[in-house]
């Protein structure tokens, strides 16, 4: 039994608290609202699990509930490439759920997950029938156009400080993911994963932006107190 299979059987319908942290359910009207409750599922993601993988068809639109994912694809030498994390209230796959195309990338969760799924025809009859949902999504498409021209940038940056702050920018994006506010539950190590560094360099890098004031390092997770300072430019000429 593969991995996909055992989330998949997971499946069960969410809780009120769930619903409750997904961002778009109190955009519909009632009716249309009622309808997108009954067709969502929730699954409980092990560390490691995959949500989707490169090549599948799309069935569902994912978000996340709780926990932390990593999208990330293999190149032509087998070496991954992480693109972005996702946190909690983030939604994800819509240009592909929008074109009805097999996934380009692989969703996997860092840590014990609760993922969201609305089933793709139901996705497609709230484009159809619902104003809220239409902005929703749009939104969606815009801010998720602007966070890969940056993960571009990040890519070309030679100051691991630079990408640190830069690729925790992204990751308290209020738009894309409403569910973080201003405490980022993560880890060193599903830091470095994200980041593509090591968790020595990280911890160094975190350490640095601290002491900028554009952090707070707490249990458990990360405080931004500057989130301008982690997406300007103030960062290249310090730090090593």
């Amino acid at each position: 039994m593969n991995q996909d299979l055992s989330l998949h059987q997971r499946r069960r319908p969410p809780t009120s608290q769930e619903l409750a942290g997904i961002p778009w359910l109190h955009l519909l009207l009632p009716a249309d609202r009622e309808r997108a409750v009954a067709a969502l599922l929730v699954g409980d993601a092990k560390a490691g699990d995959y949500v989707c993988r490169v090549g599948r068809p799309v069935t569902y639109w994912f978000g996340v509930v709780e926990g932390l994912l990593k999208m990330s694809t293999d190149n032509a030498q087998g070496q991954t490439m992480t693109f972005t994390g996702v946190p909690p209230g983030g939604w994800f796959g819509e240009g592909t759920a929008l074109k009805r195309e097999p996934y380009r990338y692989n969703i996997q969760a860092l840590r014990k997950s609760i993922v969201a799924g609305l089933d793709i025809d139901t996705f497609h009859w709230l484009l159809d029938h619902s104003i809220g949902f239409n902005r929703f999504v749009m939104n969606q498409l815009n801010e998720r156009l602007g966070q890969f021209i940056a993960a571009r940038e990040i890519d070309r940056l030679g100051n691991p400080d630079v990408r640190v702050a830069r690729s925790l920018a992204s990751l308290f994006n209020p738009v894309l993911y409403p569910g973080v506010g201003e405490v980022l539950r993560i880890t060193q190590q599903e830091l470095a994963y994200l980041v593509g560094l090591s968790r020595q360099r990280v911890n160094e890098a975190l350490a640095a932006l601290e002491l900028q004031g554009a952090i707070r390092v707490e249990y458990g997770g990360l405080r931004v107190l500057d989130l301008g300072a982690l997406r300007s430019s103030i960062f290249q000429w310090q730090g090593g």
